[in-house]
């Protein structure tokens, strides 16, 4: 009679080990919260199917969140606070203004939580990695391609997105920069901000379009001031008869380019920024050395080369991991 209440015993015995390993299991798992600086492009999308991706490969939890507009600071900081307050294990943050999101980074650092920086840099030395485009040089090969595409000679426009965030600032430099090896081109107009929204860079552009009537060419820093302009250059007339390069990517703008009224995208890798931001947080927690500067690279689509893979892959991010989240 006492074999089957030891093997009870036993059995519940085990059955406690087995709980007992699975709690340990879920301790282990980091939780990695990933603030991006909106929520609405499809950038972000697809920064955030790659931190997902990491989270799986890795078995670690990603909590995203982030201000619906690109222009709200305090929301965005609010957003850090509220993690640090809930103990994450880590932060990827990718700021939209690289002087406002300073302090409560070095708060979660006070907290021994480490931070990456992604997309857009921050001005404060204590962050884990940056992991980004040389955005310098985005722009650079997008006023490179403008150039050429203009034959060296004629007047354009660039708009920028907006002050603060130095993804964008980069960029416009890089633009800039460009341009002066094209001793035919004169910029026009460079002062301009189209803003956080479509909606806001829409108006800059049809006020750029009234005021410069005779331009050649044209470029725009992001998705949303890139998709702004499309749309005024459309109502306007000109779509396809102005020269146009810009940055990032979205199926109205995949169609655009198809249609020669954009005549290159300037491409990111955003699955692998958020991928790459992720891994280097978990890394950094496991005490493994992480490179302080990682580049994610910048691919110029044309219509030429469409049909490329690697341009096809970064013109339609896989997004299925997103599914049901």
């Amino acid at each position: 009679m006492r074999i089957p209440q030891l093997a009870a015993s036993a059995l519940a015995a085990l059955a406690v080990l087995g709980c007992s390993n699975d709690s340990g299991k879920a301790a282990a798992r980091k939780r990695i919260a990933v603030i991006p600086k909106g929520t609405t492009h499809e950038f972000w999308k697809a920064v955030h199917a790659g931190a997902e991706r990491a989270a799986q490969e890795i078995g670690a939890e990603v909590i995203w969140k982030g201000p619906l507009k690109e222009d709200d600071r305090e929301a965005q900081i609010k957003v850090v606070e509220d993690f640090i307050t809930r103990g994450v294990d880590g932060i990827v943050l990718m700021p939209l203004d690289d002087k406002a999101l300073a302090g409560p980074a070095k708060d979660a650092a006070s907290q021994k939580i480490p931070v990456v920086i992604a997309d857009s840099d921050l001005q404060w030395d204590g962050r884990v990695s940056f992991v980004a485009t040389d955005n310098r040089k985005g722009g650079r090969l997008g006023g490179e391609h403008l150039g050429k595409t203009l034959g060296g000679k004629g007047k354009v426009l660039m708009m920028r997105y907006q002050e603060g965030s130095a993804s964008t600032m980069e960029r416009e430099a890089g633009f800039l920069d460009a341009m002066k090896e094209f001793a035919g081109i004169e910029v026009v107009s460079s002062n301009q901000y189209g803003g956080a929204t479509t909606e806001s860079a829409y108006k800059t552009a049809e006020n750029l379009l009234q005021s410069f009537g005779d331009i050649a060419g044209i470029f725009c820093p992001n998705e949303s001031t890139t998709f702004g302009m499309l749309r005024a250059l459309q109502d306007a007339g000109k779509s396809g008869k102005v020269k146009f390069v810009g940055f990032d990517s979205s199926e109205k703008l995949l169609e655009a380019l198809k249609k020669g009224e954009l005549q290159a995208l300037v491409l990111q890798n955003p699955v692998e920024m958020g991928r790459l931001s992720v891994k280097a947080c978990i890394d950094a927690l496991a005490g493994k050395p992480v490179e302080r500067r990682i580049d994610t690279g910048a691919t110029v689509a044309t219509s030429e080369n469409l049909s490329d893979p690697r341009v096809a892959a970064l013109l339609k991010p896989d997004l299925s991991i997103l599914a049901g989240k």
